[in-house]
């Protein structure tokens, strides 16, 4: 209900925005002139896009995951508010490009890292689930599938821009949509993975190895993009401070994943000697 009383409200307020714009000035260009000088107006506008966006993750979270569960939902508030912080710091970073434009390019980043982190926390309770259905699997595959695509789009998207106008906020976001595309890719191992030992008779044992390794691979991934980003932002822009977290937080993962391996490794070979 709250959400319905906030849409009819937006269109409400966009339609009388629009209609008193085009009433003013009789013709298309100069409403459209009109609006974009109007603090308000495009006060309003802002707030319909963000409408928009709502409704639009709500139909995507329902064809994708159906009801999302307590801890889910928890994590993915934990982590936006994190992702906001660091937007807001990307945006004194980037003050001088600030426009619609970038702010849109942001809310779709926003917008698409928390379908990535639902994914992952899906995808993460496979292994704790007894049942896992058809429409299950499907719903994985196709969401994997379409945030594989999209991430790459961004990122080839973002080289092209880079190359043919220099550097500007398209590294950023060419950067972050490659973080997102080797979660992608973490995710889909997983997935894998957990499908592979579902569908097996007796337990696989060999499983939590690959995940280590799985694991050890994408942080090390990740932690070589950032070091890269911050060379390269450094060099040509200033010091990316939103960057700064999520870089530590990839380094300990790398740090854990590492010790684990060798501690995993370690155990092995000592039950070897123990046990030949």
């Amino acid at each position: 209900m709250r959400a319905f009383l906030l849409t009819l409200g937006s269109v409400v307020l966009t339609t009388a925005v629009i209609g008193n714009a085009y009433y003013q000035k009789k013709q298309f260009y100069p409403s459209v002139v009109y609006l974009t000088k109007s603090n308000p107006s495009m006060a309003i506008i802002y707030l319909q896009a963000f409408v928009f966006v709502i409704l639009m993750g709500k139909l995507m979270r329902k064809v994708f995951f159906g009801q999302l569960r307590a801890a889910e939902m928890e994590h993915l508030i934990e982590r936006s508010w994190y992702a906001v912080t660091e937007t807001c710091l990307a945006f004194t970073v980037f003050r001088d490009d600030f426009s619609p434009k970038f702010v849109a390019l942001f809310t779709l980043l926003l917008f698409l890292k928390c379908f990535h982190w639902l994914a992952e926390d899906r995808v993460d309770y496979m292994e704790r689930s007894p049942v896992i259905s058809y429409l299950f699997h499907v719903r994985v595959i196709a969401l994997l599938l379409l945030l594989g695509f999209l991430d790459y789009a961004f990122v080839a998207h973002a080289y092209h821009t880079t190359l043919t106008k220099g550097a500007s906020v398209q590294v950023v976001f060419g950067f972050e949509y490659a973080i997102l595309l080797s979660i992608v890719a973490n995710i889909y191992v997983k997935y894998f993975l957990h499908t592979m030992d579902l569908h097996s008779e007796n337990p696989w044992e060999n499983k939590a190895v690959y995940l280590l390794y799985t694991e050890l691979i994408i942080s090390f991934i990740k932690v070589v993009l950032y070091l890269t980003f911050m060379a390269i932002m450094i060099k040509i822009h200033t010091f990316p401070l939103f960057a700064i977290r999520p870089m530590y937080l990839s380094m300990r993962a790398f740090k854990k994943a590492f010790n684990d391996v060798i501690m995993s490794r370690r155990a092995i070979r000592n039950m070897n000697t123990l046990y030949p």
